[in-house]
């Protein structure tokens, strides 16, 4: 596929709005590139970010901050053990019309936004975060026989404690394939701690500005699944998802010994399009090997389940994603 003049100009827009994005979201949020990058990806690709992070580490100021510097709707929701499913889609009343009749009248709940936190999202009961979850999925909720769309475009950024698990509803493996990533908050630097303080203890208080549209966003994700990808390249994005499986001839050690179940093609739709992005933004036209290497942490570490084994040997499944990239050759599974 060739790329022409007017599609380049459109991919360096695309970078430009990206960095812009990033730079205003970073005038808030002290370091975490990594977990910036990989959460603006994920919203332009369409997806849903899971993080995981002891509290304290800027989670929710992110999210927030996301929401401002796109000039969207922003909601907050702390799930709970009594949290219902009608507190998070909402619900029917009973109101009264000009001319004195009784009608139910749909009363939509936090979930009616363009941007959502769910804040320790395994604390809730699975009744209320499948409804979460089918929302993420559908982009839509269905009350009484009538479905009510959610705007465009919805991103649901959920958390995770991972240090207090007592009274919590660790979400099922396929609810968790619902995530387009899995972002794990690392704790500031000691230089970074510094920034902080300064941001947050000083009479100036630093805010970020809307620079961007839902609509621009929306045009930004049509436009990254212009990005070609070899055959080659494609075919050894499914040889590392494939990989994840331990009944796979490429199944690599670590995986036939920790791993019960591998990633699903959701997994691998989620490699393709991140690393699409990632194209664009390293400046250039064409998906690379080193796109789908980098992108296969965040996507995957989520989505590969350890058996009995890995778990009593506390295994990470980063650890295995790493084997797995070391060991798959560029040229597996390429057309003869």
């Amino acid at each position: 596929m060739e790329i022409d003049d007017q599609l380049k100009q459109q991919l360096d827009d695309f970078r430009s709005d990206f960095k812009r994005l990033r730079a205003e979201i970073s005038k808030v949020i002290v370091g975490q590139q990594e977990i910036l990058d990989d959460m603006l990806i994920s919203l332009i690709a369409g997806g849903h970010v899971l993080l995981e992070g002891v509290p304290g580490l800027g989670k929710t100021l992110t999210v927030r901050t996301l929401a401002e510097a796109l000039h969207l709707e922003f909601h907050r929701i702390q799930f709970t053990p009594d949290l219902m499913p009608a507190d998070l889609i909402g619900t029917n009343v009973l109101a009264e019309t000009d001319d004195g009749r009784k009608v139910f009248e749909f009363q939509k709940g936090p979930i009616f936004a363009n941007v959502l936190l769910a804040d320790e999202i395994n604390r809730a009961t699975p009744k209320t975060q499948s409804a979460l979850l089918e929302a993420m999925q559908e982009h839509s909720v269905t009350v009484a026989g009538t479905t009510h769309r959610l705007s465009e475009p919805f991103f649901v950024m959920a958390t995770q404690n991972p240090l207090e698990m007592e009274g919590t509803y660790p979400l099922p493996e396929a609810q968790l394939d619902r995530f387009f990533c899995k972002l794990l908050v690392k704790y500031p630097k000691v230089d970074e701690l510094e920034t902080i303080l300064d941001r947050t203890t000083e009479s100036i208080k630093p805010t970020a500005e809307a620079v961007m549209t839902g609509e621009r966003i929306l045009e930004m994700s049509a436009l990254s699944r212009q990005i070609p990808i070899a055959n080659d390249v494609r075919r050894y994005g499914i040889a590392l998802v494939v990989a994840t499986h331990p009944d796979h001839e490429l199944a690599a050690e670590a995986t036939k010994k920790y791993v019960r179940f591998g990633a699903s093609p959701r997994g691998l739709q989620s490699l393709i399009l991140g690393a699409k992005i990632r194209a664009i933004l390293d400046e250039r036209y064409h998906v690379a090997r080193e796109d789908l290497r980098v992108m296969a942490g965040p996507v995957l570490r989520h989505r590969i389940i350890l058996n009995f084994e890995g778990q009593a040997e506390n295994v990470m499944a980063d650890d295995v994603i790493q084997q797995i990239i070391d060991n798959v050759a560029e040229n597996s599974l390429a057309a003869a």
